[in-house]
């Protein structure tokens, strides 16, 4: 019986570092994405716009995602849905790379809830 208890502390700290890692790597992407989009690939004006302002919401919880607090987890979950609102939004008006980097938007705005949410639970207290 004692070698349970051992073998399985492992696999979850293994699991909570690969949400951790899971995390941090869907919020860069989704910080390029958010730029990339509103200044080269599809902006709303030529040259880019304002709009890539919408990216530095994103960076406020960085160093807490990669620092494994929980709290930021449990705050970041609920502000990815304004972006996973957006993308949805602009999938379904748009058309063109517009529309594909929306659906690129969505599908990083869940995944990433998903990842934070996960590590959100996997760390609470019993």
């Amino acid at each position: 019986m004692a070698g349970i208890g051992n073998d399985t502390i492992p696999k979850a700290v293994a699991g909570i570092d690969r949400l951790r890692a899971l995390s941090s790597g869907l919020l860069v992407a989704l910080v390029v994405l958010c730029l990339a989009w509103e200044l080269w690939l599809a902006p709303l004006r030529p040259g880019g716009s304002y709009v890539a302002l919408k990216a530095m919401p994103l960076i406020l919880p960085f160093n807490g995602i990669v620092q494994g607090k929980r709290r930021t987890y449990q705050w970041s979950c609920m502000l990815v849905l304004a972006y996973l609102a957006e993308g949805a939004v602009r999938a379904w008006s748009e058309r063109g790379a517009s529309q594909l980097l929306a659906f690129l938007e969505v599908a990083l705005s869940l995944a990433f809830f998903a990842a934070t949410v996960g590590y959100a639970r996997a760390t609470r207290s019993p």
